[in-house]
């Protein structure tokens, strides 16, 4: 990913890998963090909970169910992503 865009920050090129360990908050940005959210199944006190994280793995929320937590992200504009 040695390729940048007219601001100077690196932009992804289809068909290369990108070593997902060591990538910065500008290549995730242009990835589409701020258009994925993921939808992670946890265990509460309360029972199952799924959990709501961006892209970058930054907690946004929890709801009682998948559809409340799909629902909760396509309401603010985001593609849901379940993870297993």
């Amino acid at each position: 990913m040695d390729q940048k865009n007219h601001d100077g920050v690196p932009s992804f090129v289809p068909g290369t890998s990108i070593g997902i360990r060591h990538i910065s908050s500008a290549e995730l940005e242009s990835l589409g963090i701020d258009e994925i959210a993921f939808i992670k199944p946890t265990m509460t006190e309360n029972g199952e909970a799924f959990l709501i994280h961006a892209a970058d793995g930054s907690p946004m929320g929890i709801a009682s169910n998948a559809s409340l937590a799909e629902a909760a992200i396509i309401q603010n504009e985001m593609l849901p992503k379940l993870v297993h």
